[in-house]
């Protein structure tokens, strides 16, 4: 069997929202990035988030809806979207507390979980889950 010379890298995490240049900046103010590209006719925009770009797009839009099939959105508060984001701070609190005074809805606050990451969790505008964490430090091998 030939070995494959295909090495995928992971790229972008697109979020389909409701606005895109409401949701940049919610992003840019409430988690700390910056903002690398929101285009003129606001249906794309990017984030400096390292290698793997989050970008944003509209929930509704012809190029994607009739190659892949409509998105939906949540119908409740008691629905989320089959996505949830994590962010990874020094800080988790300093960070929760920015997020939450710059708009994002708090579901839980920050605390350390049984493996040992402390982690919170908020809530976009559109729904979409916020995990904010610690690093998880790696399991000690005996």
């Amino acid at each position: 069997m030939a070995s494959s010379t295909i090495s995928p890298a992971y790229a972008y995490t697109v979020l389909y929202v409701k606005d895109v240049a409401q949701s940049v900046a919610f992003y840019a103010k409430a988690f700390g990035y910056s903002v690398r590209r929101l285009d003129e006719s606001h249906r794309w925009g990017e984030l400096e988030s390292g290698n793997t770009t989050i970008a944003f797009t509209p929930i509704h839009q012809h190029e994607t809806d009739d190659l892949t099939a409509a998105v939906h959105a949540t119908r409740s508060k008691h629905e989320r979207p089959p996505v949830e984001v994590c962010f990874v701070y020094p800080d988790v609190d300093a960070a929760y507390k920015r997020a939450v005074e710059n708009g994002a809805v708090s579901v839980s606050v920050p605390e350390v979980k049984e493996w040992g990451q402390k982690v919170g969790y908020v809530r976009d505008m559109d729904g979409i889950v916020i995990r904010m964490g610690s690093h998880v430090k790696p399991a000690k091998l005996d």
